[in-house]
């Protein structure tokens, strides 16, 4: 059967992982939301951080949110982080620090859907659940030459029905995690070596050479580019900062003031739209002194293109819609990757 030659080759080939060592579920819980849409090589440093940090599910659940966002910088979708600190005051509030055993239980915490529900439940208790991720899809696409794009729908349930046919109920854990690892290691998106593959006699897209023509997905996401231009503004040691609030990719980090526009703008008139929304004061005395290139930066579904400008203010200024901090306290607030990497570019966090 196809899914014991796939065990047999996890069992000699599996990484050597710290989350691989334990069955406690806040560490399992913690690595499968940090390597949500996440290499495994950029996802480890965060996930010893954060056992470092914050050992139990109690230290997270009590830690401001602040210090959660700030470790998760530079993660990206930082709705995982804020869900990821939600969940952990849901244990420690309504099961007393105990993660639940069952599916249907853990999938009433904040950011566990099926798949990381099936993992804990499979990783942790034995549960009889199969993990469908991205490589566990691709492995399947390919074994069975399924068509069915796996965005759709139809898709995600013939995969899920499928993977849960194959799974070896007595030995759920190991099953799943040899799936992931085979597709994260050997049935790569990239150049699969299926002439060596112990499943070359078996997989029915391999056998003919069309094994880089699965998964197949349908359509792909619109791109918005988006033009900011920030404010790095200074007055003796102290500079101005704003918490972003409402929904969107970073709510509750912090940002420098900055202005949206619709496309790229000459200097001039991004200076007069500075002065009359963000300085708020026609007669204001400052000196630029310096601007950046532009840099893009690309998100899942946005190409963020932006510009950062140096401002020193002469006189005392107020600033209302934005929090005056020393400059040297800047590294303590959670920026999002693209201002925190500028900062360091001029360092501030230095």
């Amino acid at each position: 059967m196809p899914r014991n030659k796939i065990i047999t080759w996890y069992k000699q080939n599996k990484r050597d992982l710290p989350w691989r060592n334990t069955k406690d579920p806040y560490k399992i819980w913690l690595s499968e939301i940090i390597l949500q849409q996440t290499r495994v090589a950029q996802g480890l440093p965060y996930y010893l951080k954060f056992t470092e940090a914050f050992p139990t599910v109690f230290d997270l659940a009590k830690a401001p949110q602040q210090k959660v966002l700030k470790l998760w910088q530079g993660l990206g979708y930082y709705s995982r982080a804020r869900n990821l600190h939600e969940a952990a005051k849901d244990v420690v509030k309504n099961y007393k620090g105990v993660f639940p055993e069952e599916y249907k239980e853990l999938k009433k915490l904040k950011g566990i859907g099926d798949y990381t529900a099936a993992a804990i439940s499979s990783f942790c208790f034995n549960k009889p659940h199969a993990v469908v991720d991205g490589n566990v899809f691709r492995v399947l696409s390919r074994l069975y030459a399924i068509e069915t794009p796996i965005n759709s729908t139809e898709g995600k349930k013939q995969f899920a029905q499928l993977a849960n046919e194959l799974l070896d109920k007595k030995n759920p854990g190991i099953c799943n995690q040899a799936m992931m690892e085979f597709g994260a290691q050997y049935c790569t998106p990239a150049n699969p070596d299926c002439r060596n593959c112990v499943l070359k006699n078996e997989c029915a897209a391999g056998l003919i050479n069309v094994a880089k023509k699965f998964p197949v997905k349908i359509g792909k996401t619109k791109i918005t580019t988006r033009y900011f231009e920030y404010f790095f503004i200074s007055h003796k040691n102290q500079t101005f900062i704003e918490k972003r609030v409402g929904k969107g990719i970073w709510e509750n980090l912090y940002q420098l003031p900055v202005l949206e526009f619709s496309a790229k703008q000459v200097q001039q008139k991004v200076l007069g739209k500075f002065v009359k929304e963000i300085l708020l004061s026609p007669d204001a005395h400052f000196e630029v002194k310096k601007i950046s290139p532009h840099k893009k930066h690309q998100l899942s579904h946005q190409k963020i293109i932006a510009r950062f400008w140096q401002i020193d203010i002469k006189k005392p200024a107020v600033l209302p819609k934005y929090r005056k901090i020393e400059r040297k306290n800047l590294k303590k607030y959670p920026f999002p990757v693209l201002v925190g990497n500028h900062l360091r570019e001029i360092t501030i966090f230095e």
